[in-house]
């Protein structure tokens, strides 16, 4: 949810992430993983944003990955692939606080390849930073501040002052979930309206996600019972051939007790 919900205010608010990371308020197209002719290493965390000169390479982060710097070097040798003229640039952003050293990796070597990129960590970044920016606002509160309360508080007003109504519900939504890593959702919920937040898109899609997985939930709790109910079919068949339990447990994968216990059940019945 909360890589998802970075993901899209980064799709969504391109110029702000750009006068960021680029240093320059340009527009940047989402560049799809798939058209660089391999399939992603994992999609669910990096966005590609293209304008006609540079590749912004991000990836959201809420714990270390281990293999994040030859996802790195990997990613850059199927962009210059792709787009051997355009300039690239990488960050890595991690948006909780740890103090494992892998989020203080920035390069990747293997024999004489070696590929630098940049890292963010939220907890080191000046809060002013994002105050000023609306699409920067949801990551006020995971800077480094000491008052998280207050610093979400100040994001709040300036989200109360965006005149664009679905740009305000945007940022009030992502500010409010991304504030869930570091605070209570009571106290979120005082300062977020929730009315606001439900016109969001961001809110929208995690009513649509939670529909979807709980659905996929069902569905697989329903072939799994299938499943449990075969087996227990073909265990009672191999039973009445007088098959040994041990020999049925092995054949079926089902425990020797549950087998024992269909035993005993096919015994009472013929009573």
């Amino acid at each position: 949810m909360f890589d998802n919900t970075c993901k899209f205010i980064a799709e969504m608010y391109s110029p702000d992430f750009a006068t960021w990371l680029l240093g320059e308020p340009i527009t940047l197209t989402k560049l799809s993983p798939t058209e660089l002719s391999l399939e992603p290493i994992r999609a669910d965390a990096l966005i590609l944003l293209q304008s006609d000169e540079v590749v912004l390479h991000v990836e959201f982060q809420t714990k270390p990955d281990e293999d994040m710097p030859f996802r790195m070097a990997d990613y850059r040798l199927r962009v210059y692939r792709r787009f051997p003229k355009k300039r690239m640039h990488q960050v890595v952003i991690y948006l909780d606080k740890t103090e494992s050293e892998k989020v203080y990796q920035t390069t990747f070597t293997a024999g004489s390849l070696r590929h630098e990129f940049s890292v963010i960590r939220l907890w080191e970044q000046p809060s002013e930073i994002f105050l000023t920016t609306p699409g920067l606002l949801p990551f006020a509160v995971l800077s480094a501040t000491e008052n998280k309360v207050a610093t979400l508080q100040l994001s709040a007003a300036a989200v109360d002052k965006i005149a664009d109504r679905r740009t305000q519900s945007n940022i009030a939504a992502a500010s409010a979930i991304l504030a869930g890593l570091v605070l209570e959702q009571e106290v979120i919920a005082r300062l977020f309206r929730r009315d606001i937040m439900r016109e969001s898109v961001i809110y929208q899609q995690i009513k649509t996600e939670g529909k979807e997985e709980g659905r996929e939930e069902g569905r697989e709790e329903g072939r799994e019972e299938g499943s449990q109910q075969k087996a227990h079919e073909i265990a009672r068949n191999l039973l009445a051939e007088r098959m040994t339990v041990d020999a049925v447990a092995r054949i079926t994968g089902l425990s020797v007790e549950v087998v024992q216990q269909l035993q005993q059940g096919e015994s009472e019945n013929q009573r």
